[in-house]
């Protein structure tokens, strides 16, 4: 009972802000006190002390307070924290509103009128928002009605788009573009924005000051016209597959200048982007040369990955095409059963966040490449995949709305059976 009166009274003496005398309040520095359990090492480290070490201590304070019928509480004031009495001291007149308190719903002060100008971006002056109509627009869409039932079938939802070729193309083409990108962004399930692909492989770039300039750029646009979702961009590191071969490191980067650790690694820094994909397709068959099988290259990558502490910067996510096939995948259920062992179970374990494989793409000639067969028909290879239910949620892939199998409806259920996200293609 004492105790808990104690506790009472000290919440009280909080919450009038009365200061308890030092010399009861702080016990002297010893191996009872606190900070010779928590990390007072040296100066520079948090200390703390007990306020009464012992019960006795405490019993003493509380008497302090309480004695001659608690007259030490009663005279008691307040702290002093600042305030200012307008009505005791001359406050400035200077300022917006009407110089009186407003509560939550209460009306606004006479002659107030709300700006509801939309912001403009940094980009051309143009308006960065969307409209209620521009969001009920995009839903009618092809990439509105695969979020739709993406979202519907209990699917993540990132919008797939392509902004380097716009912000190339000056301010207004820009804007355009990423108002385009926001209106969809914008339709429920939505969770992210990946705004380019190939970063400094295709050529679109050519020093990495243009390339980090695009990112912050791109960056920051989106995070006007759609706050809250995160942003991704997808490339390759090529020396990443070189593990600890130095001539293989040294070609790589001499091919592939902008695509180096140092390149990319400011582009994680900078806050600009959530995650990072990296692609599979030099791992394959880019390091022979160096008796590197791709096995090797892939374990390599996702060692860098780790050592440069990558993964705690951003999202980083491993991306393969290589399970398609022209027409269907020919993997019988062994080879099938092999290859998700490699280019799906083993980059999950090495460090990969989620695997995003791509299903059905067609290349220049206008080939279709697919692991199901034509018109959603299974083939092992995707038996095989729909067998990992348990890593569903670590499983994404990439849908083209303007390009559908068999209707965008029934694709989209049938990728629901394995996958937990999905990258709508805009």
């Amino acid at each position: 009972m004492r105790i808990r009166r104690a506790l009472a009274l000290g919440a009280a003496l909080t919450v009038l802000g009365v200061g308890i005398p030092a010399a009861s309040a702080f016990s002297e520095d010893g191996e009872g006190d606190c900070k010779n359990v928590t990390n007072g090492g040296s100066q520079s480290d948090p200390q703390c002390f007990w306020m009464a070490p012992t019960p006795e201590d405490a019993l003493k304070v509380v008497r302090f307070w309480t004695e001659n019928d608690s007259a030490k509480l009663k005279e008691a004031t307040e702290y002093p924290v600042g305030w200012i009495d307008c009505k005791v001291e001359q406050c400035s007149a200077d300022g917006e509103g009407d110089g009186q308190a407003h509560g939550e719903g209460d009306p606004a002060p006479e002659g107030y009128v709300e700006d509801n100008t939309p912001p403009t971006c940094d980009v051309g002056g143009q308006p960065c928002s969307v409209s209620p109509e521009e969001i009920a627009a995009a839903a009618r869409t092809a990439a509105g009605q695969a979020i739709a039932a993406a979202a519907a079938s209990n699917m993540r939802v990132w919008i797939d788009s392509e902004l380097l070729d716009d912000y190339k193309a000056g301010p207004a083409a820009f804007a355009a573009a990423v108002k385009k990108v926001g209106a969809l962004a914008a339709q429920p399930g939505v969770v992210g924005i990946r705004f380019t692909s190939q970063l400094g492989y295709n050529g679109a770039v050519k020093t990495p000051e243009e390339m980090s300039g695009f990112v912050g750029a791109a960056a920051a646009a989106l995070h006007q016209v759609a706050p809250g979702k995160k942003l991704g961009i997808h490339t390759v590191v090529p020396a990443f597959g070189c593990g600890a071969s130095e001539p293989c490191a040294a070609e790589m980067t001499k091919k592939y200048p902008l695509l180096t650790p140092q390149a990319i690694e400011p582009l994680l820094t900078s806050g600009s982007v959530d995650q990072l994909a990296l692609d599979a397709g030099l791992l394959q068959s880019a390091y022979g040369t160096w008796k590197i099988s791709a096995q090797d290259a892939q374990r390599n990558q996702w060692a860098k990955v780790k050592a440069l502490a990558w993964d705690t910067l951003v999202q980083i996510s491993a991306e393969d095409a290589g399970l398609a096939d022209k027409d269907a995948s020919p993997l019988t259920a062994d080879q099938a059963a092999t290859v998700a062992q490699e280019r799906v179970a083993a980059p999950l374990r090495d460090g990969a966040a989620t695997v995003n494989l791509w299903t059905r793409w067609q290349d220049g000639t206008g080939a279709t490449y697919r692991v199901m067969g034509a018109r959603l028909a299974n083939t092992p290879a995707w038996e095989q995949l729909d067998k990992l239910e348990p890593l569903q949620r670590r499983l994404t892939t990439m849908y083209d709305p303007a390009a559908p199998e068999v209707g965008i409806g029934q694709d989209i259920k049938k990728l629901s059976e394995v996958f937990g996200q999905l990258y709508v293609t805009e």
